[in-house]
């Protein structure tokens, strides 16, 4: 008796982990080891190394090596540019042959949980257009210990809050392919932060931030980190300090350079509410008055009122 016909077992979704490190060999091990050890996804891992390249690295490139050498069919590694973590990422994103599926961001020193890419991929392919997935994340210190969770945010994601507010973790964002080719087609930008720079210009082209109310990662707090987790109100005030000041300036200027670049992709509604805010009063309560109007908000109340006073005073 002839054996009946197998049917042929699913291929598992193809995600490309694109990884920008940097001296990170203390902790590099984990995350690798969390990266292979995801459920339900076929991954594959692109690592960009920007240490020095002279031999006086901290053991980074031996440990991408390793792990490429584990598994060779799915680990790619190439020299970071060294001009800074934003320009880290948004070479890797832009980077020849990277193909056209989706891409995860991945820091150094986190540690994903198993389910991370199958759980953002599920979320991504309930949205047509470009989407970006953000979750949130259990923050530890160095040694892995808990500290807390990341903030659960407000209200539903625009291009007017994009303006403002950064709502898409770096550590956790997925890309899905229309996203991926919306900045590969604006290309390699000046920005300071490329997470900030993925809400925006998805937003602005009309595109989708997907907030997963899910704790998918742990995000690791050290002397180390580009830009930790604002925990206690010191580190909520110094940022406060960095919106009113020079510094907060130069961001939103770089921001908006980056979205005059990025114009004739952006919806005919973005390009008009940008045109509305450079035309709007200055400083004062009209400027205030102006940002409500054209929905340009944070999402919470105290840094709302951050804002408001930088309007006020004419810094935004």
């Amino acid at each position: 008796m002839s054996q009946p016909a197998l049917s042929p077992v699913p291929a598992l979704p193809r995600v490309t982990v694109l990884m920008a490190c940097h001296r990170g060999a203390a902790h590099l091990g984990q995350q690798l080891a969390s990266i292979a050890a995801q459920e339900g996804v076929d991954w594959h891992l692109r690592a960009s190394d920007d240490g020095p390249g002279d031999g006086t690295d901290d053991g980074t490139a031996a440990l991408l090596a390793r792990f490429r050498d584990a598994h060779p069919d799915r680990v790619t590694l190439h020299a970071g540019p060294r001009r800074g973590v934003a320009a880290h990422f948004l070479s890797l994103l832009c980077a020849p042959g990277l193909g056209s599926g989706p891409v995860a961001l991945s820091d150094q020193d986190d540690i994903w949980y198993p389910t991370k890419l199958k759980q953002a991929l599920s979320r991504l392919e309930r949205v047509t257009g470009p989407a970006v997935y953000t979750a949130r994340s259990r923050h530890v210190d160095a040694m892995g210990r808990p500290l807390g969770l990341s903030r659960r945010p407000r209200g539903a994601p625009s291009f007017g809050n994009a303006l403002v507010q950064n709502r898409v973790s770096g550590h956790a964002a997925v890309l899905n392919p229309q996203a991926l080719a919306l900045v590969r087609a604006v290309g390699p930008v000046e920005v300071p932060f490329h997470d900030w720079w993925l809400a925006l210009l998805i937003t602005g082209a009309g595109g989708t931030v997907v907030e997963d109310d899910s704790v998918v990662l742990d995000y690791r707090q050290h002397g180390g980190n580009v830009l930790g987790a604002p925990r206690g109100w010191r580190a909520r005030l110094a940022r406060a300090a960095r919106v009113l000041g020079p510094e907060g300036r130069r961001i939103m200027a770089a921001n908006r350079t980056a979205l005059a670049r990025a114009a004739p992709f952006l919806t005919e509604d973005a390009r008009a509410l940008l045109d509305r805010l450079d035309t709007a009063p200055a400083h004062g309560p009209a400027r205030l008055h102006a940002l409500a109007r054209l929905g340009v908000r944070r999402d919470a109340p105290a840094a709302q009122a951050v804002l408001a006073l930088a309007a006020t005073l004419g810094r935004y």
